[in-house]
């Protein structure tokens, strides 16, 4: 069988290309411009080509049929407008990853299934996503376009710890505050639920329902079923580094008012509402899919690529400062209210 990805090298898409390079049944093919092209399997043959260049595309895959295209860069509608375009008549299933953040905000109920309604007033990247679910849906509704929609929640590689509250340069000057003792911040009070998702847990599910007749027309979350604090979250994480954790807790909605960083939507939209994820329906056509990465064991795995790996370690000067205003204006605040 034959795959095409656009683009195939991100955190999620990486984990699932590295294991179709190994599947004697599928033949893989990267629409990329290029990026971590070191990275990519030998077997895997690359489009080089800049996927909003239509014409470029349509040159590329003359004669050329899939029975699985996947986007994994498409965020706003007319992205999807372009890939219909493109794929329709070439391929048998057209992936879509959408997101878990599309699902209703506030949540109404703790616990999501793919049936929960779509609904983000905080964030526009979740509203987007939306509309791009709505547009393929409506064209397999309407024409009989092979979609299938994927659902990830917060999924994580060997390159990044997982965390909420970081800034724009990825989540390293986390962990240099909590190798140097300082502290770092946690939204909230670190007790609602999370779900963290190692990517190569989701390449098992996803892989699962490639050219699965079961999946046409249908949305799948998949996550992880273990379901954690935050205050567990960033425990593991120090637990990793072999540091002592010194949480700061704040507010969601206030590091959303005092920042430049996207917490509106990052924090209000998604991280700090308690979720837990009904896994059941992708377990009903993909009996074998189970993620076994706890968070421990996956932040165990971060953090010895990261502090191997000097590329990763990107500082955030910025950030830094930000939160140590932040937890000093905190505590200005405290100490006014108590004097």
């Amino acid at each position: 069988m034959k795959a095409l990805f656009i683009g195939g090298t991100g955190t999620i898409s990486m984990a699932i290309t590295r294991s179709l390079s190994t599947n004697k049944d599928w033949e893989l093919y990267l629409l990329n411009r290029g990026s971590r092209k070191d990275e990519i399997p030998a077997n895997v043959k690359v489009i080089n080509c800049d996927v909003s260049n239509e014409e470029e595309v349509l040159k590329k895959i003359e004669g050329m049929n899939f029975d699985c295209v996947c986007d994994f860069i498409g965020f706003v509608p007319a992205q999807l407008e372009r890939d219909y375009r493109i794929f329709k008549g070439r391929t048998k299933q057209f992936m879509y990853i959408s997101s878990a953040s599309a699902y209703n905000k506030p949540c109404r109920s703790y616990k999501i299934t793919e049936g929960t309604a779509l609904a983000n007033p905080y964030w526009e990247y979740s509203r987007n996503k939306i509309l791009c679910e709505r547009f393929l849906m409506d064209k397999y509704e309407k024409e009989g376009f092979p979609v299938t929609i994927v659902r990830p929640s917060h999924t994580y590689d060997d390159r990044r710890v997982p965390l909420g509250a970081h800034g724009d340069k990825g989540s390293y000057q986390v962990i240099k505050r909590m190798l140097e003792g300082k502290p770092v911040i946690i939204h909230g009070d670190g007790t609602s639920l999370w779900t963290m998702t190692y990517n190569e847990d989701f390449a098992k599910g996803f892989i699962g329902l490639m050219a699965n007749p079961h999946a046409i027309g249908e949305a799948f979350q998949i996550t992880s079923d273990e379901s954690v604090t935050w205050n567990q979250i960033y425990q593991s994480l120090a637990d990793a580094l072999g540091v002592e954790l010194h949480p700061y807790y704040v507010p969601s909605d206030f590091l959303a008012s005092v920042s430049d960083y996207d917490y509106y939507g990052g924090l209000l939209g998604d991280k700090s509402n308690t979720v837990v994820f009904d896994n059941s329906k992708i377990k009903a056509i993909v009996p074998d899919f189970v993620c076994t990465t706890r968070l421990d064991q996956g932040m165990k795995i971060v953090v010895k690529n990261i502090l191997s790996n000097p590329a990763y370690q990107v500082e955030d000067p910025e950030f830094d400062a930000f939160c140590d205003k932040v937890i000093a204006a905190m505590e200005e605040a405290k100490a006014k209210i108590k004097g």
